[in-house]
């Protein structure tokens, strides 16, 4: 027969355990089941970092959700999910969350909940519903003298019968055991509300739930507590929580007792957002670029302590990646927007050859820019006042003539 229907006087017997121990396994046992399917509300607590595993529910469907987990950064990150449909009917998934940022919110939660002026309120509306519980007592009285009444004219009834009339002192039989029956149902609970209404809490029991204002917010942001404790901490507290993401993410908590609580929460951004690089470091490439190269840029950056989207020093790849991903035009484009000419280009107008530019170069007589971290350079307008073809040649001639002359007088006087 059903637990319901059963006729049970507990405590009759000393047993192994008590009853109340034994109804605590049975409930752990019921959960922790995996067997029973959609009747397990709740899994057991794991030794992941999901704050909420086994506590969150599908706003949408009503379905429990279920955790999967993912590395960022050599780190687990959870993702709540409801696939129950999608494993069962190969459909699209429910809702698909991140938990970090709900985690942390409800973390958050629990701190600012466990203060001690939330549980000095907490022991003053105790104290106030025990004051009020006299006229529960009384409500609940008149209930079993109800049932009492009720059954007492269900005895005076049948006494009246006539026992000959077999039928009908059956049936009004029948219905003082009916009656009996209530009056007993009624006086049990009648009892144990009553003893439940005396658990008053004495003062070293008020002195403990103070404590927890400092003890739990300590405990909760130790680095050495588990994640399976804290899991186990969050299911004294919390019934359950609700999720919906829509263009935010609402969070309805439920606690113990009843209470809840609404957190709505931007929507994480999607992957690439995560990494994207800020939009400072991009203005400050685009101003780099006028003056400097790749590599001399990534340096530039790492010197100023700026960091990539995903918390990288710069190389000059990522520079070159960066320009590609924002067109920013490379120094080469930039130089020959301001009417720069290349190596060959110089040599032509000059008429000289490559190498009598880049002579001339390493000789100040014209200006070059670099445009790549290989040294290749742009020039900028040969000036006017340049010697004709063949002139620095001379000059530069009778420069070593005049040199290897004094060098020979020097050689003489010796």
């Amino acid at each position: 027969m059903p637990r319901e229907e059963w006729i049970l006087i507990a405590d009759v017997h000393p047993g192994y355990i008590s009853w109340t121990e034994y109804e605590q396994n049975q409930r752990r046992l019921k959960e922790n089941a995996q067997a029973l399917g959609d009747d397990r509300r709740k899994s057991p607590p794991r030794e992941g970092p999901a704050l909420l595993q086994g506590l969150v529910l599908c706003g949408v469907c009503g379905n429990r959700m279920t955790v999967r987990y993912h590395c960022r950064n050599a780190q687990r990150v959870p993702d709540y999910i409801c696939q129950k449909e999608g494993i069962e009917h190969g459909i699209a998934l429910c809702q698909s969350i991140q938990g970090e940022p709900i985690d942390y919110a409800i973390s958050n939660l629990l701190v600012q909940i466990m203060t001690p002026m939330a549980l000095d309120v907490a022991l003053t509306v105790q104290q106030e519903i025990h004051t009020r519980l006299d006229e529960v007592d009384r409500l609940r009285r008149k209930h079993v003298e109800r049932a009492r009444y009720e059954a007492d004219l269900a005895q005076r009834r049948y006494m009246h019968v006539d026992p000959a009339n077999r039928l009908v002192a059956d049936a009004l039989e029948a219905e003082w055991n009916n009656k009996l029956r209530a009056l007993n149902e009624a006086q049990e609970e009648y009892q144990r509300l009553r003893q439940a209404d005396q658990l008053t809490i004495d003062n070293a029991q008020q002195e403990r739930i103070a404590a927890l204002a400092t003890d739990f917010p300590r405990l909760w942001q130790d680095p050495r507590t588990p994640d399976r404790e804290k899991k186990r901490m969050i299911r004294l507290i919390l019934e359950d929580a609700t999720l919906i993401k829509r263009d935010e993410i609402t969070v309805h908590v439920r606690f113990k007792g009843g209470a809840s609580e609404t957190l709505v929460l931007p929507r994480p951004l999607p992957a690439p957002e995560l990494r994207k690089t800020d939009e400072a470091v991009i203005q400050q490439i685009d101003r780099l670029l006028d003056h400097h190269t790749d590599r001399e840029i990534a340096a530039v950056l790492n010197q100023k302590g700026m960091r990539s989207g995903e918390g990288k020093s710069f190389q000059t790849g990522i520079v070159v990646h960066l320009r590609h991903d924002y067109n920013l035009a490379d120094r080469f484009s930039r130089l020959r927007a301001r009417g720069m000419l290349t190596t060959q280009e110089i040599a032509d107008r000059l008429g000289i050859s490559v190498a009598s530019v880049k002579a001339w170069r390493d000789r100040g007589l014209l200006r070059a820019h670099r445009f790549n971290d290989k040294g290749e350079c742009l020039f900028e307008q040969p000036p006017q006042d340049l010697p004709p073809k063949g002139a620095w040649k001379r000059s530069y001639l009778q420069k070593v003539k005049l040199s290897a002359n004094a060098a020979e007088e020097v050689q003489y006087e010796a």
